[in-house]
This record gives C-alpha cells, structure tokens and sequence, in this order.
C-alpha cells in the first residue's frame, strides 16, 4: 500500500466532500499519522472509512466524523482541552497539535496503556491521557475551554457542561441508534447553553454513561 496516496486519497475523497474544508484541519490530518495509532491487525483499514475495531469493544471513530468535530470545535493554542474516551490516541493527538493542554480520561486501563504509548512516540508532551470514568469529568483540572466526547452518549450530564468555562464548547455523538445527531453546545452564560445539531450520525457508546432517565408510572 502507498500510504501516502492512501492519506491523500481520504483526505480529499471522504473528508473534504463532508465540508471540511478548514486548511489548517486538512494540513493537521496529512502530517498526524493515524496509520500509527491503528492496532497492527487493522493498518490495512487506517485510512479506510470505517471504524476501527479497538480492544474493550471500542473502536476509531470514521475519519470524517473524527475531522468535522475537529473542524467546528475551532481548537486555539491557548486553549485546554479534555476529551473522553482515549481510544487509541489519535483525536488526542489531533488536539495536541491545536491546544496547550489535552487530558484525555479513559475508562479501559488497556486502552489507556495503549494511547499513552502511542502519543509518546508521537512526541505529544502537552497530552495526558487519565484512566479513569470520564462521565463526571475532571473537575479538579476545569474549567475547560473545550470538552470532546469521542464516542456516543444517550445525553450530555449536567455534570460535564458545568466544567465548560464561560464561552466554552463542547462536542458529543447525541442519541440512541438508528439515528444520532452530533452536537456543538456552548456554554453562553452561567446556567445558559446553546445546542447546535452538526450532522446526523452513529458511533459507538462511550462506557460509563448513564442511560437517559424514563418516567415510570
């Protein structure tokens, strides 16, 4: 496989037709080497429109999905980032490159190992990735300027919003299957939100989350 054609060809044929059009995220895609966070089973996939299947019952998000969130999370260099759901590095280090700071919290102790490692030989020193349940987020490090959920959840807590700094956004795969809308939210005032929907999607449930409350009768 020529790699590099293979990059060329998903940023240009899967990404950029998905109105990602940002340079800067397209620049960042072609130099970040997502062929070295896929698990060696699966590198014949890495540039593949598909999911990548992760140990834990994860998986990589699409590379269209993993690249629209980057694009309308509009990530600045001053910025702190905490993203939930590590996986196996690789949006970490997306951000890496655009942020000060990436805390990545991830629940499986193997997938932790695995995107720690994978972000060290990437040479990503402002990214941490945590083992530990990202539902309630990392309040003793807030507030952040940005909160990524890479995977899906039924609803975005409470809990994670109140970690957004003023002006904040934060980004999540909202829903139940068939149909998921990927959703920009920003924090515009103190107990104010503004709930943008970006695209209809599905991805894969991030553990730990609680399903959305039903009223019983």
């Amino acid at each position: 496989m020529n790699i590099e054609q293979a990059r060329f060809n998903m940023i240009e044929q899967q990404i950029r037709p998905w109105d990602v059009l940002d340079s800067s995220v397209l620049q960042l895609l072609a130099v970040v080497k997502r062929e070295d966070f896929v698990p060696p089973s699966c590198k014949a996939l890495a540039f593949m429109d598909v999911e990548i299947p992760l140990p834990g019952g994860q998986c990589m998000l699409v590379p269209r999905v993993e690249a629209r969130l980057l694009q309308e999370l509009k990530v600045a260099r001053h910025e702190k980032v905490l993203e939930v759901g590590a996986g196996s590095g690789f949006m970490a280090a997306l951000l890496g490159h655009r942020a000060q700071r990436v805390i990545s919290l991830e629940i499986n102790p193997e997938l932790a190992a695995l995107a720690t490692a994978n972000l060290k030989r990437a040479g990503l020193s402002n990214v941490t990735v945590r083992e530990q349940d990202g539902a309630k987020g990392f309040a003793a490090e807030g507030p952040f300027d940005v909160i990524l959920l890479s995977g899906s959840v039924a609803e975005v807590p409470a809990e994670l919003l109140n970690q957004l700094k003023l002006g904040g956004r934060l980004a999540a795969i909202v829903g139940d299957e068939p149909v998921m809308q990927a959703q920009l939210i920003q924090r515009v005032g103190e107990q104010d939100f503004r709930t943008t929907n970006l695209f209809d999607t599905v991805a894969p449930r991030l553990q730990g989350f609680a399903p959305v409350s039903a009223f019983s009768f």
